[in-house]
């Protein structure tokens, strides 16, 4: 005969394995079930995430009607408690900041979830591969401004006072052109005629005799 007892006994070992499948559907439901969202550029992009112990893995893939492009994360979520509470939370809280972005494989290189705030950096999701180069900003994950030409730097202004500056001013003047005279070129002299005495001992006597010849040639011609 079947008492209370035995009748509550059996109920509880016919629900527990129940229990115990429905609690792991909900564990694998992060797996199976992918999440999707559309980024601030409306591309519409799939979270979808495998493996479970030792690192696990986010690919986030992206379409619209004019890109597609892809980005993988790389963590070990499960050392956060409130993770393996529920994984699928983690991951959605994730999705609220790639949502809000243009472009979202732009994300920070490390993304750590509010609800493990207080966990050691292991659980934090970081950025290992994409489909593009990250050449622009990683720390907000946008966009670079267009490269700006130079704008040419102002001359810094004279620390002189005004009164130097009129000063100076006033004394830089131009130096007067000095006019150049005229050089007038030498009248031509009309040249000395030697006289016989001299020309005779020019022709006919020792250079260190000339002297002495034509004064005795002058005499002579007297």
């Amino acid at each position: 005969m079947w008492t209370q007892a035995s009748a509550l006994l059996l109920l509880a070992c016919c629900l527990c394995p129940a229990e115990a499948q429905s609690d792991g559907s909900r564990r694998q439901n992060i797996w199976d079930d992918p999440i999707k969202f559309n980024t601030k550029a409306k591309d519409l992009c799939t979270m979808m995430i495998t493996g479970h112990r030792e690192y696990t893995r986010l690919r986030l893939s992206c379409q619209s009607n004019k890109r597609s492009y892809w980005c993988e994360y790389l963590g070990k979520p499960y050392t956060c408690s409130p993770y393996n509470k529920n994984p699928r939370h983690y991951f959605v809280q994730m999705m609220w900041g790639l949502r809000k972005l243009h472009n979202a494989c732009q994300a920070p290189k490390v993304i750590k979830p509010h609800m493990c705030r207080k966990a050691s950096n292991d659980s934090q999701m970081v950025f290992s591969s994409a489909s593009f180069s990250r050449s622009w900003s990683e720390a907000t994950g946008s966009r670079p401004a267009a490269a700006q030409p130079a704008r040419p730097q102002p001359q810094p202004a004279s620390t002189r006072p005004a009164s130097a500056r009129q000063a100076s001013t006033k004394s830089i003047r131009v130096s007067p052109r000095v006019k150049t005279s005229q050089q007038t070129s030498p009248q031509p002299t009309a040249p000395t005629v030697e006289s016989f005495p001299k020309r005779m001992a020019r022709q006919y006597c020792w250079r260190s005799l000339q002297g002495v010849c034509t004064y005795i040639i002058g005499l002579f011609r007297h």
